[in-house]
């Protein structure tokens, strides 16, 4: 996404299943090929993994 992807915005590169369409791609930004997964990020399920990764843009996001 040009210039970033704000906190709480879906990113435009996932598809109907969560997945990212630019995986692997060079073009994939950095920040996204940083994350490791591990069983703090990802839980027991879908849910838990999304609430971490809500949690984490909330706490990255710019105050205003």
């Amino acid at each position: 996404m040009p210039g970033g992807k704000p906190a709480g915005v879906r990113c435009l590169q996932l598809n109907e299943q969560e997945r990212c369409k630019i995986f692997g791609h060079p073009a994939r930004p950095p920040v996204c090929a940083s994350l490791q997964p591990c069983p703090e990020m990802c839980g027991e399920n879908r849910e838990q993994a999304m609430r971490w990764l809500g949690q984490v843009e909330a706490e990255t996001a710019p105050k205003c």
